[in-house]
């Protein structure tokens, strides 16, 4: 049972990371396509958003890694 338990932690730690760097890479494409046209408040949001996503990967990959020393 902890075999799988490890297994399915690594598999949603590997997707999580993934999907945050897809949707980094999502936003950023689609930033640059509208030369970053947008309010204040959109602009503030958008990097309040990549800041979140760029913390939680980096979080997830740090205690991953430091799980399995």
């Amino acid at each position: 049972m902890e075999k799988i338990k490890s297994s399915l932690t690594k598999l949603l730690s590997i997707a999580a990371i993934t999907g945050n760097i897809l949707f980094i890479l999502w936003v950023t494409v689609n930033g640059l396509k509208e030369h970053f046209r947008g309010t204040l408040y959109e602009k503030l949001s958008y990097i309040g958003l990549m800041g979140l996503l760029i913390v939680n990967t980096f979080l997830i990959f740090h205690f991953r890694k430091k799980r399995h020393e």
